[in-house]
């Protein structure tokens, strides 16, 4: 079974830093894609970044500048540093890993808190 662990949310003012961690188990498909989306209230779930395995990044447009996404595939991990934080950055964020084979797994969400 895919699981995704993911750590590192919590509260913090504007202008902080938090940096999320997630851990992606071992199946028997490589992952293609790892990447950070987030949800706040009464909102869709968003793409914030994304990394393929072969270290090509993707942000969405609100965090670049900000973020940085970053993988060790060794440890199936993604990491995603956030610098800058503002308060419309508060919402879950997930961790998403993209299988070769077509599995695509979600992690459980983390909270991230920014205030003003």
């Amino acid at each position: 079974q895919v699981q995704l662990v993911e750590s590192g949310g919590g509260l913090v003012q504007a202008g902080g830093s938090l940096r999320l961690s997630c851990a992606a188990s071992r199946i028997g498909f490589r992952i293609n894609v790892m990447g950070w989306y987030r949800q706040a209230p009464g909102k869709q779930r968003e793409l914030v970044a994304d990394i393929t395995s072969g270290g090509i990044t993707n942000y969405a447009d609100f965090v670049k500048g900000r973020f940085t996404i970053s993988r060790e595939n060794a440890k199936n991990t993604v990491y995603l540093q956030m610098n800058s934080l503002k308060p419309e950055d508060t919402a879950v964020y997930y961790c998403n890993a993209k299988y070769l084979g077509g599995v695509t797994a979600w992690g459980q969400g983390t909270q991230v808190t920014v205030s003003s």
